[in-house]
């Protein structure tokens, strides 16, 4: 049996797993509660505010484990763009290969539902994006992009990897990050 203080993390991980498989609106807070095996009790207490604040915590958790992902690269590819591009796409090939494809990005899936349900948790989600692009775009520029084209560069790479996702999901293959990877490294001629 779980311990009863495992309940908070149980819930954010078990919210997690189901807004990356089948969305935000799909998931109702019986499933997130009945599946965590926290008692409702328990949930509200640690979540007075429900699902919109079950959101709002899962989001920053997954925003900052993307982001120690993403820094973790970038510190072990200093000054090397192209291996650095190639680290990235591998990392999110390697994790949805893993999960069986099963999982979207959080992040994308929620933007795609979001936008018309609540502004709050979509500008989250936007900062996140945001936060992720400033992460590669300070490792470009320290592998000698110029700003412009290392912010620009940036925003191409995280848009890349969204999209990469859904199409390595629905495809069940890695192969769109391989190419990403080598269309990327190009740019760094």
């Amino acid at each position: 049996m779980p311990r009863k203080t495992d309940a908070r993390a149980r819930a954010i991980a078990t919210a997690e797993r189901l807004f990356r498989i089948q969305g935000y609106a799909a998931t109702g807070l019986n499933q997130i509660i009945e599946e965590s095996g926290s008692p409702k009790g328990s949930f509200y207490f640690h979540f007075p505010r429900g699902k919109t604040q079950l959101a709002e915590e899962t989001i920053d958790l997954y925003l900052a484990n993307r982001a120690a992902v993403f820094r973790h690269i970038s510190a072990n590819t200093t000054g090397d763009a192209p291996n650095f591009f190639h680290q990235i796409f591998g990392a999110i090939a390697a994790e949805m290969i893993v999960d069986d494809f099963q999982y979207g990005c959080l992040m994308q899936n929620l933007a795609n539902e979001l936008s018309v349900l609540d502004a709050e948790l979509t500008k989250r989600v936007a900062r996140g994006f945001v936060d992720l692009t400033e992460i590669v775009a300070e490792h470009l520029r320290g592998c000698g992009f110029a700003a412009a084209r290392a912010s620009s560069s940036a925003a191409a790479l995280v848009a890349a990897i969204e999209g990469a996702r859904t199409i390595a999901r629905v495809e069940r293959a890695p192969v769109v990050f391989e190419a990403l990877a080598d269309i990327f490294c190009q740019r760094c001629l």
